[in-house]
């Protein structure tokens, strides 16, 4: 940290800004980094503590990494509210010591850096609270998923707050910090853990191995990537911020070559002689001080101005969407030649894509099938999600209205009613080895997930027809859709939303994957039909508006090649009401194809039995038919006899009256 003070001017004064003095000064990046190692040692340890150490009768070593994550995550907690402090006494110029510093405090949550501290210490509260109650490998794991959220929160300051390409920087950052943590603290955890694990260590090491090898790549692609904001030529890279960036570079590829050393040598030395740990320990301890090193640099980096500068664009569009105006409108060929990578869902698209492939490969390999349709439905769901997110409809979908509702119609029911039939979950269950010591491995993840409660509420087939049309009208009709045009935010929550509402709807209805119990093919359709009725009438709701919706964001973009807003307004709806019915039409006829299909292999299981058992139910039920037939005959034989006797009875006594009475 020294070196990036020399270098970086880390525990120099804030240009712009009074300054708060030394200690402020120094409080910022010494807390930051605490920060940032306490974060990852409790992430670290409750990942290990869920999904990687397994447990034994005589041992209780998930106990004890949940209790050092508690201290952990109370550091991280005290460490955030550090940062807080010593900010604000940075950029107010009023010492820590001062009296009047506490009024200068109070007025910390105005400013939006101090918010998404604040926030993230308040999620890392959770997590270390999880970490205090925790007893079962669920609980550990999402304890470990809350801190992750708590630092994304971070991702939301530093250079990336107003960068240019705003979706980028963040969506890069976001990611870094995140295979950061993941890989630091994960190394910290067996380290830590190491005395306890036994015989174990060797598997504990391998799984951890694997896993760093996920976040290493994360950190290398978002790190090339959010650099690449920053450095516009190799004459760059001499400045002060080129400098820490060529350092974390070179501490990034030692890290990666002893990554490879522990997995390639120490493994199977370990494997060998689990007792012959020392070498391992040296090697960890050379790993975690570099990735210290890694930390403090990151740190010095978010302190130091890039030669790119981050400030916002004078320019209305650049400020609103992080992209300048594209100059007109979409024509023709447009919708399919315009394109702008958003980086983080082409990623999230190609490793969906390259691990269904690679789960095909494994099949094949072992001499089992895989439909080739379920592959081939699979890949065209996710290019459709590409073009929606980088294509056309996202890059015009915050500028205009009626290239939003192109967005939103294919997001909920373009990409997904297409994957829903590619089988991800089958073919996961059916790739993935099972794990035999009660840790939750991917496998066991994702099938905990699809037979889970809350799987069960949302895959209702009622919630998620409400899920997917009514939240057409919350969204539309609340600040939410304002708060998705001007915020990144708010953007990727209403993508994630809308595809995750379409896929479970889609999924209830026609999906092929196990999960939670499904209606009957009837009741589907009837279901089907009456979502189809409030999505329509939504979109005659958006034609018919006399209000203009996000009113105040796109009159502030005054785009002059829109022309009239409630025209493109009127034209959104129309989108909505008219093609959005398409896909909703292709569902209910894959529903009563389904319903078909349901009537004619139950059929063939009738006839499978009765070639089985020779039609003993035909048999049965022909003999029940007999056996009533015959009652039924006695019955009437009876009843006649009891007639002759009544008969012949009055005729003897000369009687007169009906035999019947």
């Amino acid at each position: 940290m020294a070196l990036a003070g020399a270098v970086g001017g880390i525990f120099a004064p804030l240009v712009g800004f009074d300054d708060g003095g030394a200690l402020a000064r120094w409080g910022v990046p010494v807390s930051r980094v605490i920060l940032d190692v306490s974060a990852s040692a409790t992430i670290g340890l409750l990942l290990l503590a869920g999904t990687i150490v397994p447990e034994r009768v005589s041992t209780d070593r998930r106990r004890a990494a949940c209790r050092i994550a508690v201290v952990t995550g109370s550091v991280w907690v005290v460490a955030s509210l550090a940062v807080i402090v010593f900010a604000m006494s940075n950029i107010s110029g009023v010492s820590v010591t001062d009296p009047t510093f506490g009024g200068q405090l109070a007025s910390a949550l105005d400013f939006d850096y101090f918010r998404a501290v604040f926030i993230s210490a308040l999620v890392a509260v959770g997590a270390t609270l999880c970490a205090l109650a925790s007893r079962t490998t669920t609980g550990m794991t999402w304890g470990a998923v809350l801190g992750l959220v708590a630092l994304l929160v971070l991702s939301l300051t530093g250079h990336s707050g107003g960068a240019a390409a705003h979706d980028t920087a963040v969506n890069s950052l976001a990611v870094h910090l995140a295979a950061s943590a993941v890989w630091l603290g994960g190394l910290i955890a067996v380290v830590v853990l190491r005395p306890v694990l036994g015989v174990d260590l060797p598997v504990v090491v391998e799984r951890y191995s694997a896993l760093a090898i996920w976040a290493y790549g994360g950190v290398v692609v978002s790190g090339v990537l959010n650099a690449s904001l920053r450095i516009a030529r190799p004459a760059d890279l001499l400045t002060p911020y080129g400098m820490l960036l060529c350092a974390k570079v070179v501490t990034f590829f030692v890290l990666g070559v002893a990554g490879w050393r522990m997995r390639d040598h120490l493994i199977g030395r370990l494997e060998a002689d689990h007792g012959d740990s020392r070498a391992f320990a040296t090697l960890a301890g050379c790993e975690i001080a570099l990735m210290a090193l890694a930390q403090g640099v990151a740190v010095a980096m978010s302190r130091t101005a890039p030669p790119i500068s981050q400030e916002a664009s004078p320019d209305v569009v650049t400020s609103l969407t992080g992209y300048p105006d594209p100059g007109g409108p979409l024509e023709g060929l447009d919708w399919f030649t315009v394109w702008r990578p958003d980086w983080i869902f082409l990623a999230a698209s190609i490793l969906a894509v390259g691990l269904y492939l690679a789960g095909v490969l494994r099949l094949h390999r072992r001499g089992d099938s895989w439909p080739v349709h379920r592959t081939i439905l699979w890949t065209l769901g996710w290019l459709a999600f590409v073009w929606t997110t980088s294509g056309a409809p996202g890059v015009y979908g915050r500028l205009t209205f009626s290239a939003h509702m192109v967005m939103h119609m294919m997001l909920t029911m373009g990409g997904p009613v297409i994957m829903a039939f590619g089988a991800p979950l089958t073919l996961a269950s059916r790739t993935l080895r099972p794990r035999k010591d009660k840790t939750l491995g991917p496998r066991e993840i994702l099938l905990a997930t699809a037979h889970s409660r809350w799987m069960n509420f949302w895959a209702n087939p009622v919630v998620a027809g409400f899920n997917f049309a009514g939240s057409l009208y919350i969204f539309y009709f609340t600040h939410l859709f304002d708060l998705a045009l001007r915020t990144h935010t708010g953007h990727v929550i209403m993508i994630v939303h809308f595809m995750l509402a379409g896929y479970v709807f889609a999924w209830s209805l026609v999906g092929v994957d196990p999960g939670p119990r499904r209606w009957p093919p009837s009741l589907r359709l009837v279901l089907l039909f009456a979502t189809m009725s409030f999505h329509a009438f939504f979109g005659v709701v958006i034609t018919s508006m006399s209000t203009l919706l996000g009113g105040d964001y796109f009159r502030q973009l005054n785009l002059p090649w829109v022309g009239d807003l409630m025209a493109d307004q009127e034209k959104g709806g129309l989108i909505t009401w008219g093609i959005g019915e398409f896909p909703m039409l292709v569902l209910a006829l894959l529903t009563l194809a389904t319903w078909m299909k349901s009537e004619e292999h139950e059929a063939k299981r009738h006839d499978r039995q009765a070639a089985r058992d020779h039609d003993a139910a035909l048999e049965a039920y022909n003999a029940s038919l007999r056996q009533r037939g015959e009652a039924l005959r006695r019955a009437e034989e009876a009843e006649e006899a009891r007639y002759r006797a009544r008969h012949e009875h009055a005729h003897r006594h000369g009687g007169s009256h009906h035999p019947d009475e």
